[in-house]
């Protein structure tokens, strides 16, 4: 097989434009750094019309290939098979490709795995109970194998169309053609975004309340430390989500943003602050984010809250347990005593809120083992509690309905052994015409119910409400 192809396209300082040339391929996906309010990002990605697309479906693992497959791997695999030891196969597969082994290590993607993972997925990791209602039709996990990419490096002020060998002749042509004349306002859909209702929750004050004391009774007795404890917003809609992602992308920028169709009637509008999980040349990073308040009014208000956030002996706790727990999560896999924290309780402002963010690093020594790190660590720490396996239970015994895409990852793993992942709050699922969002907090020994209830409408607010006020009936 030839080595990857890179193709010169002008230079775009958003893909929302090729993202809608694109758009009618199946199952197109856009990570969006949102470059233009967060000068240090470096890359965007736009993919469609995977070769292959791995999700399960019941106890089956499905894997779909669009023509001949290129590997051996069984198509169906019964009696619970583990999807995430299926896409562990095939990323080892690929990387044995000679082509692969001399793909670029300058991109970030050059052909692979891309996708989502729904909090759900954390069954496929540990032995969990599963008690809550599934209302939502989204697969646990859906990634797809893609052939080529879009990618936009902010850094160098480049655009480039990548071709890998699996993508052919005629499928390269097709791509360029469609490139060649992108919609020039690609925010204006034929058929517009309408929201028909106004978003409501799946628990009352009260009820939030109670398993807000529930959560109190586990941690004095000792069962957990701490427990990540959500609520869902729920609304309807018509039309085209891709405009309303747009429209969210304005107000609420965050560089871990991505937009993921997967059939007509079912997307992925993600705005989260957050990366999970980063692989750079054997480099592992995770931020978590605990600790958070809203912006202030004013600037003096403002700074006021990011000193007092800063300050914060809870939030600083909060933080450093998940800290402690992705340590443990990385140690699995990362090479002894390479686990360091370069930065703890460092401040990060977005347009509703200031977080505490901290990082944790390791290294990993083989190419095709960032995906291991990732589904070892999966889901995130940050967003379940510690010890993550009890809160998980507890998270599933006091959270009426599935968390579905909302605290899973969208993450990519490149042939060329690069990979990046975010957690996937702030984040809104469409399903069958029914818009959902979530918003939760880590819930300590210390926290004031009032307040962490509050929080969870600061953390959504900006995005429920610019829906409700510019696209409601």
């Amino acid at each position: 097989m030839s080595d990857i192809k890179l193709i010169d396209l002008p230079y775009q300082t958003s893909l929302l434009s090729f993202f809608s040339a694109l758009r009618s391929l199946p199952y197109p996906a856009l990570l969006d750094s949102n470059h233009e309010h967060f000068s240090d990002t470096r890359y965007d990605i736009l993919v469609a019309n995977p070769v292959a697309r791995i999700h399960p479906k019941q106890n089956n693992t499905l894997i779909h290939w669009r023509n001949a497959p290129l590997y051996q791997l069984p198509e169906s695999a019964t009696n619970g098979d583990n999807p995430m030891a299926l896409l562990n196969e095939l990323m080892s597969l690929i990387t044995q490709e000679e082509w692969a082994k001399n793909a670029p290590k300058d991109l970030p993607f050059t052909g692979g795995l891309l996708g989502y993972y729904g909090y759900e997925g954390g069954h496929f990791v540990e032995e969990l109970p599963d008690t809550v209602e599934h209302d939502i039709r989204l697969d646990t996990l859906n990634v797809g194998l893609y052939a080529w990419a879009v990618i936009s490096c902010h850094q160098d002020k480049t655009t480039q169309l990548v071709i890998t060998p699996w993508c052919t002749p005629a499928e390269e042509d097709d791509i360029i053609k469609r490139l060649s004349h992108p919609p020039s306002n690609a925010h204006k859909a034929t058929n517009g975004f309408t929201l028909l209702s106004t978003f409501s929750s799946n628990m009352s004050a009260n009820e939030y309340a109670a398993k807000f004391t529930q959560v109190q009774d586990y941690i004095q007795s000792g069962d957990c430390y701490q427990v990540n404890l959500a609520q869902r917003f729920s609304s309807q809609y018509q039309g085209d989500t891709f405009v309303a992602y747009q429209a969210l992308r304005k107000v609420c920028p965050t560089p871990f943003s991505a937009y993921l169709e997967l059939t007509d009637d079912q997307s992925l509008l993600s705005h989260s602050p957050e990366r999970f999980l980063l692989c750079d040349q054997g480099r592992v990073e995770s931020k978590p984010i605990k600790g958070t308040i809203g912006r202030g009014n004013t600037p003096a208000e403002d700074k006021a809250n990011a000193d007092w956030l800063l300050a914060s002996p809870k939030d600083r706790a909060e933080n450093l347990m998940i800290v402690d727990l992705l340590r443990n999560d990385l140690g699995k896999t990362c090479l002894t005593g390479s686990i360091n924290v370069p930065s703890l309780f460092a401040l990060e402002s977005y347009a509703n809120v200031h977080h505490l963010v901290s990082t944790v690093e390791g290294r990993i020594d083989q190419a095709d083992q960032a995906i291991r790190v990732f589904h070892s660590s999966f889901p995130g720490g940050s967003i379940t509690g510690a010890p993550k396996i009890r809160a998980m239970q507890i998270i599933d015994e006091l959270e009426p309905h599935e968390r579905s895409a909302y605290c899973g990852s969208i993450a990519y793993f490149s042939t060329n052994g690069q990979m990046d992942s975010s957690i996937t709050i702030r984040t809104l699922v469409a399903d069958q015409g029914n818009l959902h969002c979530w918003a939760g907090g880590g819930l300590v020994a210390d926290s004031k119910c009032e307040e962490e209830y509050q929080e969870t409408f600061t953390k959504v607010g900006k995005l429920t409400h610019t829906l409700e006020q510019d696209f409601m009936k």
